[in-house]
């Protein structure tokens, strides 16, 4: 698998199918880690060696799905309380050795790791030699079953090499877990479990279940372990150990030197959140003793994985296609089909460690993006947990005393603001007032979600019973929060922050917040028009209702037209000011910034360590006004502005780029996809190398530490995004699919499948001559496909081809 950029050590650069590692390196313990985890949406297990414990270097780790627990800590003298996503109990753990040596306690003489994305199994190769010399070959092969997701399974195979004798297997589940997966968070509660009972089976089915500190969540798991010869059960003795948060055995079996042994642990997980189960620790002793045998499990769970890659079908001739398929694959490993009943959101680091805690931020702008076009019933579980949470919403604008619906910046289990109030600065050591829950573009976020669900799939039963209300209470809250400004004529929004993110206060003010932010306004407006075409798209009786529950009446959609014509946007120098006063700023001197620092990510941190502040300068995180022009066409943007009575050319769009573009430190791994996706316009050999920086992002942990706290999936959804949407120029307008390809020149051709309104059969296939699209389902209806402004009718069983 390759990148196209300077990878990792030990990246093997042959199969685009397969992420491999060779040899041993601490260092990068924690990314290999995270890049080869294996999950299947309702949980995800961290590629620790079965062997290791937390000690610095490995990190185990397993995340069920929306299982949070809330903690209080004193920090500064201050009590703060954070949720976090529960690092559960250990499955993993086993370990062996010949009579009379040693526990393998890692790391082996050799060693290889690999990820099977094709099939979604991790397979490991070492060889183990003890204090004696005596040699062991160990094979073992891991899955997080998508066929049966309360299935955990482990192979693992021991072939003695020069030795014979008593081979000792000892296998665990591990309750003394600890959230200590990043190290800002020291010195914060990190306790969340509490053992609820452990015991062995006389079958020999160990068992262990978890009460949460702070909810009543429960987790229970069981473990069956069975070892065997060419498929021969193998004897063994046993011997179990069982103490207060741990159940262990220890199987003794006789080992023949040349003659393999092989040992399966399965384990199955299930919390007191599962549907349709009685009690947790009942479901998970039942499912275990009935789980079939290793084989069979793998090839029931490969089976499912063919049916998900047939589905995200995407292949194009240039040599990070592979990367691509490791962000597909991590994608649908953080949320499947079996995460749709849980009630869970898309959190921003996925299932693979407790960066962020796990929260969901507004990340899923651009992964529901990419699943309206393959998995729309997943998109629509997104938004069903947005719905859900839609009363908790409506409570936090009414307790800053406005209406409608306020979502948060940061969400968890049940809706409320979980941004932190204070965070560190690792260069400094001091703790920071934390204002990033200012950024009230999330709400705006979400109705550009449920917008873009309804346009990709026509269901309007979605906008009756579910989209149309969060669109309109968040319209609502921006009717409120907007404050007409009589010298100007117009109406401001203040007290935000952008998605920039650095910028969370004026140097000439004591208040937090910013005002007139462009994006957060010019989405604002957008979404007050959504809004009013949502009332009009409903079905009369529906729409009837909802007016009447929501108690909107003439008056307050007249004033969403008036409010929505009429916020203020600033400009300076001809381009979109980032917010009002943006021009006042000073310029950073970046020549000596660059040359006494190797690395300007965290700008941010670095001038707070010098007693300065990046409040004082034109200097961003990542896309801020820009990610306007990533969410519309230059053409929309345009056409959003000038019914904001702004004069906007097309001029605009390639001064914006440039300004920004010399002023932003892409702090964050959003950036390099916001970027590469604009500059498509105006730039492409820079859009492909932002694009190739986005691949990159995990793979090579471009930001120096982050990839082992958990992966960046909004920036993985976006960098197939990128290729699925951006570079085929798919766009989904005036109930057509119209296309508008700017390949790069680096790729020849991209080929994909996808979803459009009900229809499954949809092939595209771009080149540098030709587009070609594909009706394939015979039950199908006709659909509009459209280039360059001229549209045609694909019925089902045809193909049509553009010339370009």
């Amino acid at each position: 698998m390759s990148d196209g950029s300077t990878g990792r050590r030990g990246c093997a650069p042959s199969d685009p199918w397969q992420l491999s590692y060779e040899g041993f390196d601490p260092a990068e313990e924690g990314i290999r880690e995270v890049l080869c985890a294996v999950g299947n949406g309702y949980l995800v297990s961290r590629a620790a060696a079965p062997e290791s414990r937390a000690d610095g270097v490995h990190y185990p780790g397993t995340y069920l799905a929306g299982c949070y627990d809330r903690a209080a800590s004193v920090v500064g003298g201050r009590t703060v309380e954070n949720e976090d996503l529960i690092n559960c109990p250990n499955w993993l753990p086993l370990t062996f050795r010949p009579e009379g040596g040693d526990w393998f306690a890692g790391p082996a003489t050799t060693e290889k790791l690999e990820l099977d994305l094709r099939r979604g199994v991790l397979a490991r190769r070492a060889l183990v030699v003890d204090e004696h010399g005596r040699r062991t070959r160990l094979t073992q092969r891991r899955i997080a079953s998508q066929a049966q997701p309360h299935l955990l399974a482990l192979e693992t195979e021991l072939v003695p090499e020069n030795w014979s004798g008593r081979l000792e297997v000892r296998c665990a589940l591990d309750a003394d877990v600890s959230n200590t997966g990043v190290a800002r968070y020291q010195g914060l509660a990190s306790r969340h479990l509490a053992p609820d009972g452990e015991g062995a089976d006389a079958d020999g089915t160990l068992w262990l279940q978890v009460a949460a500190a702070g909810s009543p969540l429960r987790i229970a798991l069981a473990a069956r372990t069975r070892a065997h010869r060419a498929g021969a059960p193998l004897p063994a003795a046993r011997t179990d150990e069982i103490r207060e948060g741990l159940a262990a055995q220890v199987l003794v079996l006789d080992a023949t030197q040349g003659s393999p042994v092989t040992v399966e642990k399965t384990v199955a997980v299930y919390t007191s959140r599962d549907p349709a189960i009685g009690a947790p620790l009942r479901a998970a002793r039942a499912l275990v003793t009935q789980a079939p045998g290793f084989d069979q499990l793998v090839r029931d769970h490969a089976l499912r994985w063919t049916e998900l890659w047939r589905r995200c079908r995407i292949d194009a001739d240039f040599d990070g296609i592979g990367t691509l398929r490791l962000h597909l694959f991590h994608l649908l490993q953080t949320y499947s089909e079996h995460s749709v009943d849980l009630d869970v959101g898309i959190p921003a680091r996925g299932l693979h460690g407790e960066a962020y805690r796990g929260h969901v931020f507004w990340d899923e702008l651009f992964v529901l993006q990419l699943l309206n076009l393959r998995f729309p019933e997943l998109a629509r579980a997104v938004l069903r947990y947005r719905h859900r949470r839609l009363d908790a919403a409506r409570q936090a604008a009414r307790a800053i005393g406005l209406r409608g619906a306020m979502y948060p910046w940061q969400s968890a289990s049940d809706g409320r603001e979980e941004s932190q109030q204070l965070h560190l600065n690792p260069l400094s050591g001091r703790w920071l007032p934390d204002h990033s829950h200012l950024q009230r573009h999330v709400g705006s976020a979400v109705a550009y979600n449920v917008w873009q669900h309804y346009q990709a799939t026509g269901d309007v039963d979605f906008l009756a019973t579910t989209g149309a209300e969060m669109l309109m209470e968040i319209a609502r809250f921006w009717s409120s929060k907007a404050v007409y400004d009589p010298p100007r004529e117009r109406y401001s929004i203040r007290g935000v922050l952008g998605p920039d993110e650095y910028h969370d206060a004026y140097p000439w003010s004591d208040r937090p917040g910013l005002d007139d932010n462009a994006y957060t306004n010019v989405l604002a407006s957008w979404v007050l028009a959504r809004a009013l075409d949502a009332v009009d798209a409903l079905p009369g009786y529906r729409r009837e209702e909802l007016l009447e529950r929501l108690g909107l009446d003439r008056g307050e959609l007249d004033r969403w037209q008036e409010v929505g014509r009429r916020l203020h946007v600033p400009f300076h120098d001809g381009v979109l000011s980032q917010f009002d006063g943006y021009e006042r700023l000073a310029e950073l001197d970046w020549a000596a910034y660059h040359r006494r620092y190797a690395d300007l990510r965290r700008l941010d941190r670095i001038l707070e360590a010098e007693g300065d502040t990046v409040n004082h300068y034109k200097a961003s995180k990542q896309a801020d006004v820009l990610m306007l022009f990533y969410l519309f066409s230059a053409r929309e943007v345009r056409d959003l502005l000038r019914r904001l009575g702004y004069r906007a050319g097309h001029e605009l769009l390639r001064r914006t780029t440039d300004y920004y573009l010399r002023r932003t430190v892409h702090g964050s791994t959003l950036s390099a996809v916001v970027h590469a996706w604009v500059l498509t316009r105006t730039d492409r050999r820079a859009s492909w190398r932002f694009f190739r920086d986005a691949l990159a992002g995990d793979l090579v942990d471009v930001q120096g530490g982050t990839t082992a706290e958990g992966i960046h999936l909004g920036a993985m959804a976006g960098t197939v995004d990128l290729l699925q949407r951006c570079y085929t120029g798919l766009e989904i307008r005036q109930d057509a699919l119209w296309l508008a390809p700017r390949l790069p020149s680096a790729i020849g051709r991209v080929e994909l499948d996808l979803r459009y309104r009900g229809h499954w059969g949809i092939s595209l296939s771009v080149d540098r001559r030709t587009v070609t699209i594909s009706l394939r389902e015979s039950t199908q209806e006709p659909i509009r496909v459209g280039l360059r402004g001229s549209s045609t009718t694909v019925r089902p069983g045809e193909s049509h081809r553009f010339s370009l």
